[in-house]
């Protein structure tokens, strides 16, 4: 594919993502620590904490976001939600109670973005446009099934650096665990998160990481799709990390910052159809239409 056009003769784009999830993450993966409170207190932070301190940094840099929150924690913190509404950043969908997706067919899957659909609602006043699968994968023909909710585009799958569109569904705009803050510093150690290994990575080495990949975004012409969560990149050591890269990137220049839903609708009319041969198109006609991740 040709080095893709941005708007405004921007060189690539940058999608600045945050997951809201609190505590729902971890009581999904393992409901047993329902009652483990000091674990929990950890995954709580973010709403404490780092929400305030991530809307700050944004409304200091005048970077817009797009934040996907599940329907529960909407509902639970209803004025945090407000708030970054409020602030001017798109709030997507994010399930209902963080589900692993795995554990449900298409049916569960759709009810659970609908009811997150609904909490959402009623606290921005507005559906979602986009969506990002809590944890798990997609059901067959979820995809082409997300029109019905109202949703137009995703941030769930990987396997590429630019947008693409799923065969009669949303436009995908995909993200990479490197630039994602959770593999580097979610770390708790009793119970053992990661099981097996630690996991605190150097700040240094994580700055250059994220500012080597932009580099080559930046150069290539692609959309670079950084994933946050209040609870791990909201502390006062790390919010740093996050200002330090969106400074650099400030002044390289020629970087579009973007919400979800803006980058969707510039690759929808500008590419409304995939580069022959895209895996997505061959996922498709390999299984008679429907996509899966």
């Amino acid at each position: 594919m040709a080095k893709p056009t941005w708007p405004r003769g921007r060189q690539c784009a940058v999608a600045v993502t945050v997951d809201f999830d609190g505590d729902l993450a971890l009581l999904s993966e393992d409901p047993s620590l329902e009652s483990r409170e000091k674990t929990l207190s950890q995954f709580r932070y973010g709403a404490t904490r780092g929400v305030d301190r991530l809307l700050a940094l944004f409304a200091d840099l005048d970077v817009p976001t797009t934040w996907f929150v599940p329907g529960a924690n909407a509902r639970e913190h209803r004025e945090l939600v407000e708030r970054v509404h409020a602030a001017g950043h798109e709030i997507g969908n994010h399930g209902f109670a963080h589900e692993d997706f795995d554990r449900f067919d298409l049916t569960g899957q759709l009810s659970a973005i609908e009811a997150g659909q609904e909490a959402l609602a009623g606290v921005t006043g507005a559906r979602p446009r986009g969506f990002r699968v809590p944890q798990g994968d997609f059901a067959r023909g979820l995809p082409e099934a997300l029109a019905a909710a109202g949703i137009d585009w995703s941030s769930s799958w990987r396997g590429d650096d630019l947008p693409y569109v799923h065969p009669a569904g949303p436009v995908e705009i995909p993200l990479h665990h490197e630039l994602e803050d959770a593999p580097y510093f979610v770390f708790n150690l009793d119970p053992p998160m990661p099981a097996g290994q630690c996991r605190i990575a150097g700040y240094a080495d994580v700055l250059d990481n994220w500012w080597r990949e932009f580099q080559a975004y930046h150069r290539f012409g692609l959309c670079y799709v950084l994933r946050l969560h209040p609870e791990v990149s909201g502390t006062p050591g790390r919010v740093g990390l996050v200002r330090e890269l969106l400074r650099r990137i400030r002044a390289t220049g020629g970087a579009w910052f973007a919400t979800g839903s803006e980058i969707a609708d510039w690759w929808r009319v500008n590419h409304p159809v995939n580069e022959p041969g895209h895996p997505a198109d061959v996922f498709a006609r390999l299984t008679g239409g429907d996509s899966d991740a």
